[in-house]
C-alpha cells in the first residue's frame, strides 16, 4: 500500500510537470500534484515508521486514516485527469477492496460510501458541464460496483475470520493432542512400508530404551528388543492386517517385561498411486506387567479358595476314622497274644497315623485362614515378635542371624487380625531359616511401600501401603518352580506339607494385600518375599527408631 501510494502520487506529479512543460492544462494542477506527492510521502513515511519500525498494532483508527487518505489521493488524481471522464476512477475500487481486507467487517462499506461521496462531489461541483446521460450512467455503474466490491470484500473478510477461528481451534486441538501423546504412558509408533519411523512419542523410546529419530529405519532395532511388536507393524504396513489385543515381550538391557499391542494402518494415497507407497502402520503398546500380576493373583486366589472349601470336608472325613484306626491298633498291641512282630507293625501304624494327623491339622489350618477380628495393628511390632520367635525356633540353624529393621517416622499401622498376620510373617521366616546355611542371615524390613509397588488396578490402597520384606542369603529359588510356590501341597523340602506359603497367601489376601517374590536378590543368590498390606485409614505417625533383633 505504501509503495502504491507513492507510485501514484509520483506518477501524477510527473504527468503534471510534463503537461505544464508543453504549456497545456491549468498551472494550478502542477501545484495540486506537488502537494499530493509531498502529502503522500509524509503519510507513507509516518505510517511505515508506525507499523514497520516501531511495530505498533494496526488498530482500526490507523487503518481508517490510511483508507481516507488514499481516497483523497485518488480523488486528486481523478480531478486532475478529467473528473467524470477520468479513466482512473477505478482506483476507488482498488482502495475499497484493500479496505475490505484490512478493516473490520462493515468498514469497507463505509469506505465505499465515502469514496462515492468524494467522486460525486468532484464531478458535480468541479465539472458540472460534463454531466451528460453517459456520465450519469458511468457514475451509477461506479457506485454499484464500488458498493458491490465492498460487500463482497466484507463477506470475504468474515469468511476469512471464520477460517482463522477454525485454524486457531485446530491449532489448539493439535496442541492438546500433542500434549496427550507426549504424556501418555503407552508407547505410540508410526512407520511406513519401508520401515522408516514417521512418529514416536517419548513413552515409546522409554519403554524400548531406544533413541527413536523420525525418518530413519527402525524396524530392525525394534525387532531386536520386541520381535512381536516389529512383526505386528510389518503385517499392518505391508499386509493390511490389524492386531487387536496382541501380546509380546520387550527385552532391554535392564529388564524383560510383557506388553500389550494394538496396530492399525492408513490407506492414504493408495487410489492415487495404485500402490501402497504412502501406507503407514501405527502401533500402540504398553507395559502390562501389572495386569499380568493381577491376573496371576486372581487365579491363585480362586484356586486356593476352591481347594480350601474342598479340603475342609475331606480333612474332617479322614481325621475321625484315622483316630479310630489308631486307637484300635494301640489296643491290638496291648493284647497278651500280641507277638513282637505284631507290636512292631502296630507301632509303625501308630507313628504314621500321628504323622498323617499332624498333616491333617495343617490342612485344617489352611482351610480356616480368615480374619476373625480387626483392629489397628502395628506392622513393626508384628515383625519384631515374629523375629524373636523364629530366632529361638528349633529349625533355626546354628549361627544364623535373624534381625528386623523398621523405617523411622513412617506410619506403619494396618487394619487386620494380629494373630493371622503374625502367622504369615512367622511362616515366611521359617521358610527362610530352612533355606539358609549355618552362619547365614535372615532380615525382616518394615516400611512404607515405594511408589509403583502396588499394581495399577488395585483399589484397596487409598491410604497407601505398608511393606514387610523377608530376605535371606540362601541359594535362591529356581526359575522353574517360582510360579508354583503358592500352590497347595507343592514343596521342595523332604517331608514338607507344601501348605506354608499357601497359608501366607490366604492370610495376606484376607487383609486385601498381596505377596511378591524376588529371587535372586543379588549375585545369583538369596530370596526376598514381600507382604504388601493397605495402610489403616486412621494412622498416628510413630517415630520408631530402626533397630535389630538378633
Amino acid at each position: 500500500m505504501y509503495t502504491g501510494r507513492l507510485s501514484l502520487a509520483l506518477a501524477i506529479f510527473v504527468a503534471a510537470v510534463f503537461v505544464a512543460g508543453r504549456g497545456e492544462g491549468d498551472p494550478r494542477d502542477l501545484l495540486v500534484a506537488g502537494l499530493a506527492l509531498v502529502s503522500a510521502t509524509v503519510m507513507a513515511g509516518l505510517a511505515f515508521a508506525y507499523s514497520e519500525i516501531y511495530r505498533r498494532p494496526l488498530r482500526p483508527a490507523f487503518l481508517y486514516s490510511q483508507a481516507i487518505f488514499d481516497l483523497l489521493l485518488v480523488t486528486v488524481i481523478v480531478h486532475l485527469t478529467g473528473g467524470g471522464t477520468s479513466q482512473f476512477a477505478a482506483l476507488y475500487i482498488l482502495v475499497i477492496v484493500a479496505g475490505s481486507l484490512l478493516l473490520p467487517p462493515g468498514g469497507s462499506l463505509l469506505v465505499a460510501a465515502f469514496g462515492n461521496l468524494l467522486y460525486f462531489t468532484d464531478v458535480v461541483v468541479f465539472s458540472p458541464a460534463s454531466l451528460t446521460l453517459g456520465v450519469w450512467l458511468q457514475l451509477g455503474v461506479f457506485a454499484v460496483v464500488a458498493l458491490g466490491s465492498a460487500w463482497v470484500g466484507a463477506r470475504l473478510q468474515e469468511a476469512g475470520q471464520g477460517r482463522e477461528e477454525v485454524e486457531a481451534e485446530l491449532v489448539q486441538v493439535r496442541r492438546h493432542a500433542d500434549d496427550i501423546l507426549e504424556n501418555i504412558r503407552s508407547g505410540i509408533l508410526t512407520v511406513d512400508e519401508g520401515g522408516c519411523l514417521r512418529f514416536a512419542n517419548p513413552a515409546a523410546g522409554a519403554l524400548l530404551e531406544l533413541e527413536l529419530v523420525p525418518g530413519r529405519p527402525v524396524l530392525a532395532r525394534i525387532a531386536a528388543r520386541a520381535p512381536e511388536l516389529a512383526d505386528a507393524l510389518v503385517r499392518a504396513a505391508r499386509d493390511r492386517e490389524r492386531t487387536t489385543r496382541g501380546e509380546g515381550t520387550v527385552t532391554t538391557e535392564s529388564r524383560r517385561y510383557p506388553i500389550g499391542v494394538t496396530t492399525t494402518f492408513s490407506r492414504q494415497h493408495e487410489e492415487e498411486h495404485g500402490l501402497a507407497a504412502g501406507r503407514t502402520a501405527t502401533a500402540i503398546f504398553s507395559d502390562i506387567s501389572d495386569q499380568k500380576r493381577l491376573e496371576s493373583m486372581r487365579l491363585r486366589a480362586e484356586r486356593l479358595e476352591g481347594i480350601a472349601s474342598l479340603s475342609a470336608s475331606l480333612a474332617h472325613e479322614i481325621k475321625n476314622p484315622l483316630a479310630a484306626v489308631r486307637s484300635a491298633v494301640e489296643q491290638l498291641a496291648r493284647m497278651p497274644q500280641a507277638t513282637d512282630d505284631t507290636r512292631t507293625l502296630t507301632g509303625l501304624v501308630v507313628r504314621e497315623s500321628d504323622r498323617l494327623s499332624r498333616f491333617l491339622s495343617e490342612f485344617l489350618d489352611f482351610t480356616r485362614v480368615r480374619v476373625t477380628s480387626t483392629s489397628p495393628v502395628d506392622a513393626a511390632a508384628v515383625a519384631r515378635g515374629a523375629v524373636s520367635l523364629a530366632g529361638a525356633h528349633p529349625d533355626c540353624p546354628e549361627g544364623v542371624v535373624v534381625e528386623s529393621a523398621v523405617a523411622e517416622g513412617a506410619p506403619l499401622t494396618v487394619q487386620g487380625d494380629e494373630d493371622l498376620l503374625h502367622r504369615a510373617v512367622f511362616n515366611l521366616l521359617l521358610n527362610a531359616l530352612q533355606a539358609v546355611s549355618p552362619g547365614g542371615r535372615v532380615r525382616v524390613e518394615v516400611g512404607p511401600a515405594p511408589r509403583g509397588t502396588v499394581p495399577q488396578g488395585l483399589s484397596s490402597f487409598p491410604e497407601g501401603a505398608v511393606i514387610m520384606r523377608v530376605t535371606d542369603d540362601g541359594p535362591g529359588i529356581p526359575t522353574e518352580v517360582r510360579d508354583r510356590l503358592f500352590d497347595p501341597f507343592f514343596t521342595t523340602k523332604p517331608g514338607g506339607s507344601g501348605l506354608g506359603l499357601a497359608v501366607v497367601q490366604r492370610a495376606v489376601e484376607a487383609h486385601r494385600g498381596f505377596v511378591q517374590i524376588d529371587s535372586p536378590v543379588t549375585d545369583g543368590r538369596g530370596t526376598r518375599v514381600a507382604i504388601v498390606l493397605p495402610r489403616a485409614r486412621a494412622t498416628t505417625p510413630a517415630n520408631v527408631p530402626a533397630q535389630a533383633n538378633t
